[in-house]
C-alpha cells in the first residue's frame, strides 16, 4: 500500500453528495473524480462521468459502493486512484460482458471486489497519479468542506434544503 496512505483518512459514503464533508464522504466515482484532478461534482449516475472514466467499471464501482456495509465500502479505497481508465469501444465491451457474465445472479461484496480487479486487467490501465498529487487534491477538498461530514444527496434532502432556501431568500415582512 506504499503512496496509499492519503487515501485512507478519505470515508467512502453511499450515494452522492453535494459537497464531501472533512471526512472525505464522497462515493467512490466522486472520490476518483477528484483523484484524477477534476473537479469536485456530484455523480448520481455513472454518465456524469468524465469520458476518461470506463462506465462499465464504474458502474460497478457504484453497485458495490451503494450496496456496501460501511466496512465493507472503505474496502473500495485502493481502486479510487484505477477508474480513469476508459478505452476503445472494443475494450469497453469486453468488460461490460464480463462484468454482465460474472454479476447476473447474486454475488457476494467480495465477489464483487473480485469481479471489479479483473475488470481492470481488461485493456487500458489508470495511468498513475502520483500519490502526491492525489493527497493534495483529495486534502484540498476536505479543508474546503463546510461541514464535518457530507450529507447524501436524496431528493427528500434536495426538497428540504429547497424549502429552507426559499424560506430564507424571502424579503423579511413576507
Amino acid at each position: 500500500m506504499d503512496g496509499f496512505d492519503h487515501i485512507l483518512n478519505w470515508k467512502l459514503q453511499p450515494g452522492s453528495h453535494p459537497f464531501p464533508g472533512k471526512e472525505g464522504g464522497t462515493c467512490i466515482n466522486e472520490a476518483a473524480l477528484i483523484a484524477a484532478g477534476f473537479e469536485y461534482r456530484p455523480i448520481r449516475r455513472v454518465e456524469d462521468m468524465p469520458e476518461c472514466f470506463s462506465r462499465p467499471i464504474c458502474r460497478l464501482a457504484m453497485h458495490l459502493n451503494d450496496t456496501a456495509s460501511d466496512a465493507q465500502r472503505q474496502r473500495l479505497l485502493p481502486f479510487v486512484t484505477r477508474l480513469a481508465c476508459a478505452d476503445t469501444s472494443e475494450i469497453e465491451c469486453k468488460r461490460a460482458s464480463y462484468i454482465g457474465s460474472q454479476t447476473a445472479r447474486h454475488y457476494t461484496f467480495e465477489k464483487g471486489l473480485s469481479i471489479l480487479e479483473h475488470a481492470l486487467v481488461i485493456g487500458r490501465k489508470a495511468e498513475a497519479a502520483p500519490p502526491e498529487a492525489v493527497k493534495t487534491r483529495l486534502l484540498a477538498v476536505q479543508t474546503s468542506a463546510a461541514t464535518a461530514t457530507s450529507i447524501p444527496n436524496t431528493p427528500l434532502f434536495a426538497a428540504m434544503k429547497s424549502w429552507f432556501v426559499k424560506k430564507h431568500a424571502a424579503p423579511v415582512g413576507e
